[in-house]
């Protein structure tokens, strides 16, 4: 039974390797699927004070992926 982890959500039991894990700092957060991580982070960003700063990460995090999405695009493009 030491290799099985509870989901912080729903309290489902995974083993060891399935699901999703994050450590963040000392604090570690296990998910047994992306639908609990999903809701966990949708709580967590509804309840942070600082608003502005969620926002401003969003659009620093956006922009970098879609960047990286436009370099991916024309690495892959059909040459002609």
């Amino acid at each position: 039974m030491a290799n099985k982890l509870t989901c912080i959500v729903c309290g489902r039991k995974f083993p060891k390797g399935q699901g999703v894990v994050i450590e963040l700092g000392k604090t570690t957060l296990t998910f047994h699927s992306t639908r609990c991580a999903t809701k966990f982070f949708k709580l967590l960003i509804e309840r942070i004070e600082d608003k502005d700063l969620i926002e401003k990460t969003a659009k620093e995090l956006i922009h970098e992926l879609e960047e990286i999405r436009k370099r991916k695009e024309e690495l892959y493009k059909k040459k002609i």
